[in-house]
């Protein structure tokens, strides 16, 4: 994975950062024994999702091509079966 830059993006990096914050704070709470404190990480988390994604969107992700090219590379490089 560490050859295709996977997650290497603002919108990875950030998405991700969010939803760590949002588990700690639900984790927390868990402990705390505070069950909206608990729902409102989790809130948080799935926050974190929508602004990966929104990011993403807005041309901060990984671009489609840099896929393809990756297939066309992998294919490539495939040894055909000895019959």
């Amino acid at each position: 994975m560490a050859g295709t830059s996977h997650g290497h993006t603002p919108a990875a990096w950030t998405g991700v950062i969010i939803a760590f914050i949002g588990f700690c704070i639900s984790g927390a709470f868990m402990v705390l024994a505070n069950p909206l404190g608990f729902w409102a990480g989790l809130v948080v988390v799935a926050l974190g999702g929508v602004v990966g994604l929104a990011m993403k969107a807005a041309g901060m992700g990984m671009p489609k091509a840099a896929h393809k090219d990756l297939a066309e590379a992998i294919a490539a490089s495939k040894v055909p079966a000895k019959v």
